[in-house]
């Protein structure tokens, strides 16, 4: 049972550091963004570390500077809200779920997110890896894209069911949270 747990979570990590030729992932990002044709915007951040779910280090945005249904302005807000914020938390030495940055991006997305992603990061002088999850036309998740390709993924393996849990997570929370407001 403890060995098919850590094929599940770390071995999973692993596959998909892998898959990216990425050495050393441990805590892994995840982004979404939820409105209802651009009302009430929200974003989602959650946080998955050695394959498993940090809970108490999610976070929620409520979207403040776009109106209307343009996501790649609102992930913009959200990236640069939660890495700036994260920059000053360094900065004064506190430590909480900001302060930490990840090893490993990953966007509900494809190109575009990806693009916005890594434009935020030049932008604030981080250097960490950005991919997108990329969903088929039945919106499942399809492969990865990464450094301008898309890298598919064998259906059945854990890395690709544990990048499935990643992202139906960070859209489960931001659509909850899109919904209490």
């Amino acid at each position: 049972r403890i060995r098919r747990e850590e094929g599940r979570t770390i071995g999973a990590v692993k596959e998909i550091a892998g898959l990216l030729g990425l050495e050393n992932v441990n805590r892994m990002e995840a982004y979404d963004i939820s409105n209802i044709s651009g009302f009430a915007n929200v974003g989602s951040m959650v946080v998955y570390e050695k394959g498993k779910p940090k809970r108490s280090d999610y976070r929620k945005f409520r979207i403040k500077t776009v109106s209307g249904p343009d996501d790649y302005a609102c992930m913009e807000e959200v990236l640069k809200r939660r890495f700036t914020h994260g920059l000053q938390e360094q900065e004064n030495e506190e430590i909480t779920g900001f302060s930490k940055f990840p090893d490993l991006i990953m966007m509900d997305g494809g190109k575009g997110q990806v693009n916005v992603a890594l434009k935020v990061l030049q932008d604030l002088h981080l250097d960490i890896p950005v991919c997108g999850m990329v969903k088929d036309d039945k919106h499942r998740t399809r492969g990865l894209y990464y450094e301008n390709q898309e890298i598919s993924i064998d259906r059945g393996s854990e890395g690709f069911r544990l990048i499935t849990r990643i992202q139906d997570e960070a859209h489960r929370f931001a659509i909850e949270y899109h919904r209490s407001l």
